[in-house]
C-alpha cells in the first residue's frame, strides 16, 4: 500500500528519525525532518546491528549499503577480565540477516541514503509540540510554527514530545550506579567479533569497525555517584580509564594505552513511556524507551519501531494506526530493556560467584554450543518486516 500525500514532520535526525523517514518515504509520505544540529552527524562510536535490526535495514532497500559499510560479526566471546582467558564463545550464523558491527556515523550515512526526497532542515530546534487536532503543530525556537498530518518524535532522551504525551508527573530517571567510557582507537586487523571482558564491578566490550581500521571500546564501571548532567559527551582523561581497568589482562592494557580521546557518561534507568501517542503525534526509539547498552539493542529497537509505525499507518487511519503501533511495540521494548538490566548485574559478578558462573558457562557451552544464541532467539529471530 501507499499513503502518498500524507504530510509528516519528524523531529530528530538520528537513527530513529532517519529510519522512520526512510520507511515513510518508501510508502510515499511527504516528510520534513527537523534536526537541531547543523547536519546529520553522529559523534558516537560503534553499534551492533543484530538480525532483528538488519532485517529492517534490508527491507528499506539498503542491504547493499549495510554489507558495504558494516563488518559481519563472526562471534561473541566472554573473557575473564583479569587474564583475558576465554570463558565462552558464541559463533554467530553467517547466513540470513546477520549480526553487524558498524560505526554510528556510518549507520547515519547509510540510513540517509533512504530519505529519497524527504525535506530536511538543520539548526531547527523544536520548542513546543501541540499534538491535538487533525493537523498537529510544532513551534521552533524563534517562533516559526509548522503543521502536518502527523508529528513523530524521534528526538531521544531529552524528547520535547515525550512529556507532552505523558499524563501527570512523569517518573524521574535514576542513576544506576554505573558509568561508561567510550573510545575509538586504531584497528589491529582483529577478527570481526565482539569481545566482553568481565571483572568485579566492571566490564569492557570491544570490537573492530570499518574493515578493521578502527577498534571500538566501551568500558563500564560501578560508581556511587554521578554529578554531571545525563549525556554521552562528557570528555574525560584516558588516565582515569586506565586506572579503573588496571587489573585487566589479555589485550586490554595494550588497547587502553592507545586511547587518546574518550567520553564518559552516567547510565540512567528510564521507564518505558506509558503513552506513545496522542492525537496525531507519536514517539519512537529512545524518546519512547531508552535502554541501557547491555544487550546492544537501542538502535535495533529504533529500527523495529520505525518499520512498525510506517506499517500501521499503511493499514489504518492515523489515530488507529498510532494505537496499533504502541500495542505492537511497548511490551516487546519493555522485555528487551529488562533483559539489558539483568545483564548489567551479570557482567559484574565478584568472587567466588564469578568463578562458579564462569564454570557453569564453560560446561554448558561444551554441551550445547548454540544454547545461548537459542535462548536469545526471541530477540534476534524477531522479524517486524513480515506481516
Amino acid at each position: 500500500m501507499s499513503f502518498s500525500g500524507l504530510q509528516v514532520i519528524v523531529i530528530g535526525g538520528g537513527v530513529a528519525g532517519l529510519a522512520v523517514t526512510a520507511a515513510l518515504r518508501q510508502r510515499g509520505a511527504d516528510v520534513l525532518v527537523l534536526e537541531q544540529a547543523g547536519g546529520f552527524r553522529e559523534v558516537g562510536a560503534g553499534l551492533q546491528i543484530s538480525p532483528n535490526g538488519a532485517r529492517v535495514v534490508r527491507a528499506l532497500g539498503l542491504a547493499g549499503a549495510l554489507d558495504q559499510m558494516a563488518l559481519r560479526s563472526q562471534a561473541v566471546e566472554l573473557r575473564a577480565g583479569h587474564d583475558g582467558a576465554r570463558v565462552l564463545r558464541i559463533d554467530l550464523p553467517q547466513d540470513g540477516a546477520g549480526f553487524h558491527l558498524i560505526h554510528r556515523a556510518d549507520l547515519i550515512d547509510l540510513l540517509a541514503q533512504g530519505l529519497d526526497g524527504a525535506e530536511t532542515r538543520f539548526v531547527a530546534q523544536v520548542a513546543q509540540v501541540n499534538p491535538q487536532g487533525p493537523r498537529p503543530s510544532v513551534m521552533l525556537k524563534g517562533g516559526e510554527a509548522l503543521s502536518a498530518d502527523l508529528v513523530v518524535g524521534a528526538d531521544g532522551l531529552h524528547s520535547v514530545l515525550r512529556p507532552v504525551l505523558q499524563p501527570g508527573t512523569p517518573k524521574t530517571p535514576f542513576f544506576t550506579g554505573q558509568v561508561a567510557w567510550r573510545a575509538v582507537i586504531p584497528g589491529d586487523d582483529g577478527a570481526p567479533e565482539a569481545q566482553l571482558f568481565a571483572g568485579p564491578g566492571r566490564h569492557l566490550v570491544s570490537y573492530p569497525l570499518r574493515g578493521g581500521s578502527l577498534r571500538n571500546i566501551v568500558a563500564v564501571e560501578e560508581r556511587r555517584g554521578w554529578a554531571a548532567a545525563e549525556g554521552w559527551n562528557h570528555p574525560d582523561s584516558p588516565a582515569n580509564l586506565r586506572t579503573a581497568f588496571a587489573g585487566f589482562g589479555g589485550p586490554v592494557p595494550g588497547w587502553l594505552a592507545q586511547v587518546e580521546k574518550l567520553y564518559l557518561w552516567g547510565l540512567f534507568r528510564h521507564p518505558v513511556a506509558t503513552h506513545w501517542h496522542q492525537g496525531h503525534a507519536a514517539i519512537l526509539g529512545d524518546a519512547a524507551h531508552p535502554t541501557l547498552p547491555f544487550m546492544a539493542q537501542g538502535a535495533n529497537l529504533a529500527l523495529e519501531d520505525a518499520w512498525v509505525l510506517a506499517a500501521m499507518l499503511d493499514r489504518h487511519p492515523i489515530a488507529q494506526a498510532l494505537a496499533a503501533y504502541q500495542q505492537a511495540r511497548r511490551a516487546r521494548a519493555a522485555r528487551v530493556i529488562e533483559a539489558a538490566n539483568r545483564n548489567a548485574r551479570n557482567y559484574h559478578l565478584r568472587a567466588p560467584l564469578a568463578r562458579v558462573a564462569h564454570g557453569i558457562l564453560r560446561v554448558s557451552s561444551r554441551l550445547q554450543p548454540d544454547g545461548m544464541l537459542k535462548r536469545l532467539g526471541w530477540i534476534y529471530d524477531f522479524d517486524v518486516t513480515q506481516p
